[in-house]
């Protein structure tokens, strides 16, 4: 997680923290929360049913993860973009928008 960064749209160097993390259970740890909190950056993590303390997660973000993770694995039925032949990132970008005006089709 130190080494991610967030790209900008404007010009510059891209941030280093993100306004808000995302993510499934599975990163539900004591370590990752602290980590993050440290960093002052929002987390919307649901607690494992084994945790002691449960704080209630906002439902509307946590849908809009599920319906973006749900789109990159149908992106991934294509094989082109699961494997990655394109050498070039432009041309992988052109590959997945062909991708996603398929399924938009």
């Amino acid at each position: 997680m130190a080494d991610g960064s967030v790209r900008r749209q404007e010009r510059g160097h891209p941030r280093r923290r993100p306004g808000r993390i995302v993510g499934d259970k599975g990163y539900s740890g004591r370590r990752v929360r602290r980590y993050l909190r440290r960093r002052g950056i929002a987390v919307t993590i649901p607690y494992r049913h084994n945790e002691r303390w449960g704080r209630p997660v906002d439902r509307a973000t946590y849908r809009e993860r599920n319906r973006v993770e749900r789109c990159i694995n149908r992106l991934k039925q294509f094989r082109r973009v699961a494997t990655r032949y394109e050498k070039y990132a432009a041309n992988y970008l052109g590959m997945v928008l062909l991708a996603a005006i398929r399924l938009w089709l």
